[in-house]
């Protein structure tokens, strides 16, 4: 099962005991600040947690499935999620 964003809103509101609608707005506040930063191009650190990077990649050769004709693939920027080792330890704790 994934976790989802009402459940976090859910697991804020229980944990301090606040208003739900004030955990929606504190999750949806701190969502639209990573999505803001990494628009912009720069990279989201959280302490503990990982890093969102802003990668470019270029133009590559690719090919069409439905009638193999080749295309050039535009250039993109993508993110990636590195976690960090703290993270990385609790995850592979057994």
């Amino acid at each position: 099962m994934s976790l989802t964003k009402a459940h976090i809103i859910n697991s804020i509101q229980n944990q301090l005991n606040i208003p739900k609608n004030k955990s929606s707005e504190i999750v949806e506040s701190l969502l639209e600040i990573i999505k803001s930063t990494l628009e912009s191009g720069e990279d989201v650190l959280i302490s503990s947690f990982g890093k969102f990077c802003v990668k470019e990649k270029g133009e590559r050769k690719g090919r069409n499935p439905a009638t193999g004709e080749d295309m050039m693939l535009a250039s993109r920027r993508v993110v990636t999620f590195r976690c960090s080792g703290k993270l990385r330890d609790k995850v592979n704790r057994y």
